[in-house]
């Protein structure tokens, strides 16, 4: 029994651990790293050999007109007197350029960070304010438009049904006098009596197609019942007009001429008057209710284009006033703080030129010869003074291609020499050959190490022809956000790295700067300190 009970247990236990494994979704694990500030340094590391101290060529870096030699052949220099420089006045210019620009950027980014003034505020109110009283004056005008083209449409209208009112009237009398006048001359089978009788039954007709449309007008009052009522009502008194026209050209018929009294043909010139008089006062109505209409139409569409206008201009004040309150966006902050660090890097850029542009002596020494003068221009490559070191040793070693471009003369090198493993001997580069050599295929350029001033008790059992591990410290930058170099990623033609915020992964665009040689890369713009990114 006991057993069965184990067996049970056990095969319970296997299949939660089964399941465990091969169902149970595991939590995803990340290797994070932080952004934080730290100095970043770039370094180049081989190996040299010590040679007997040599003639130095020192040339500028960059190219330019000579403003000052300040020395002659055969004199006495020491390390860091200056021995001549550039014109730098077009470089003066751009450096307070660049320095007017930095501030700006620092000013905008204040300003940010700050968020708006309480006067600037109180603009933004005003015009809110404003806006609104201008949005209910557009609305009311809208609003009295409309009432107002109202009232004038139902004006014509009204007037039309008096038209029509009194059309109807003067067809009636029109069938009045014709009747009286055909049973009174035009009572036989003559062609005069059979065309009286023709023009009688056709104003008839037209009284009677008129009827239907001024009732239905009348009774209605609907817009759509007056315009159709105008239309048949002008018709019919086109059709009564050509008829009492007939009637009367036929009362002067030869027959008929001295039988019908003038009584009568005044009659019938009067029922054209008046026919005539009716039909201008209907088409009087509907060019009067087209002109309204038309003119209610553009007087509404301005009225709801100002109203549409204003509505406009509420809302950009409102959106105005919501941006001036509102906290600054974290990506404005990160912008602005971008562009506050690319004005101080273009800053450092001019002053490192600038300075580039005055020729320091790189260590003690004798000036052996100088080959330019003021006024003349120089070239990266060509020599401008000749010095003969005082100290008596010099490293020489060749640099891959690759990486000659970060050396510059100068950069502080730390030299250890086997034959003295406990000591550190310090050293700068003081010569960089333009001239590349090709060794096995592959490109180098050699460059000159000299030891430091101040030790030359320590140079005392250094031999010719030792050997030296160098550290060639090239570019070295102080509190810069860094991270490590395994999280930035590149893809798409952009560098990106992957921020974890909430358990959430976002990519973020980085910009990069100087990768030093722990594997720390430098963070120009994109993240902030304490952010924690994913190692890839």
């Amino acid at each position: 029994m006991n057993k069965k009970i184990i067996i049970v247990l056990v095969l319970i236990v296997s299949a939660i651990l089964l399941y465990q494994v091969i169902f149970k979704e595991s939590e995803p694990e990340y290797t994070l790293t932080e952004v934080k500030r730290d100095t970043v340094v770039q370094e180049i590391s081989e190996t040299g050999m010590v040679k007997r101290g040599e003639k130095i060529g020192l040339s500028f870096e960059n190219t330019g007109r000579i403003a000052a030699v300040n020395i002659s052949v055969g004199d006495i220099v020491k390390a860091g007197q200056a021995l001549a420089s550039l014109e730098t006045s077009q470089l003066q210019i751009q450096l307070q350029e660049a320095s007017a620009a930095l501030e700006l950027s620092q000013a905008e980014l204040n300003k940010l960070l700050s968020g708006a003034s309480a006067e600037t505020i109180r603009v933004a109110q005003t015009a809110v304010d404003n806006a609104e009283i201008s949005l209910e004056n557009a609305q009311q005008n809208e609003q009295n438009v409309k009432v107002i083209a109202q009232e004038d449409i139902e004006q014509d209208y009204e007037d039309g049904l008096n038209s029509l009112d009194d059309a109807y009237l003067k067809i009636y009398n029109a069938y009045n006098a014709i009747d009286s006048l055909q049973r009174t001359y035009f009572s036989g089978n003559d062609q005069e009596s059979i065309t009286v009788k023709g023009s009688k039954t056709t104003i008839e007709n037209a009284m009677l197609q008129t009827e239907p449309y001024i009732a239905a007008a009348k009774s209605s009052g609907e817009n759509e019942s007056i315009d159709m009522a105008l239309i048949e009502v002008k018709d019919a008194l086109n059709k009564i007009y050509n008829a009492l026209e007939i009637t009367r050209e036929t009362c002067e018929a030869i027959t008929y001429r001295d039988t019908v009294s003038s009584t009568d043909k005044t009659t019938i010139d009067t029922q054209k008057t008046n026919i005539n008089t009716s039909l201008t006062s209907i088409i009087s109505a509907q060019q009067a209710i087209a002109s309204t209409k038309l003119t209610n139409a553009s007087n509404i569409n301005t009225a709801e284009s100002s109203t549409a206008t204003a509505e406009g201009v509420l809302k950009t004040a409102q959106d105005n006033l919501a941006l001036t309150t509102a906290d600054p966006r974290q990506e404005d902050i990160v912008l602005y703080q971008a562009k506050v660090q690319r004005a101080q890097s273009n800053l450092a850029l001019l002053k490192n030129q600038i300075a580039k542009a005055t020729l320091f002596c790189p260590t003690n020494g004798q000036v052996i010869g100088v080959d330019k003068k003021v006024g003349e221009m120089v070239q990266p490559t060509g020599i401008i003074i000749t010095l003969l070191p005082s100290i008596p040793f010099q490293i020489e070693t060749d640099i891959y291609e690759e990486d000659i471009v970060k050396i510059n003369i100068g950069n502080p090198v730390d030299i250890f020499l086997i034959a003295f493993p406990d000591q550190i001997f310090k050293g700068k580069v003081m010569f960089v050959d333009p001239a590349e050599k090709l060794m096995d295929g592959v490109v180098y350029y050699k460059i000159i190490i000299d030891f430091s001033d101040g030790i030359e008790e320590s140079l005392e059992g250094v031999k010719q022809g030792m050997t030296a591990d160098l550290i060639i410290k090239t570019a070295q930058k102080e509190n810069v956000l860094v991270i490590d170099e395994d999280a930035v990623q590149e893809k798409d033609d952009k560098v990106f790295v992957e921020v974890l915020t909430d358990g959430k992964i976002e990519e973020r665009e980085i910009e990069t700067g100087l990768l030093g040689s722990n594997d720390m890369m430098e963070i120009i713009s994109g993240l902030e300190a304490g952010e924690k990114v994913i190692l890839r």
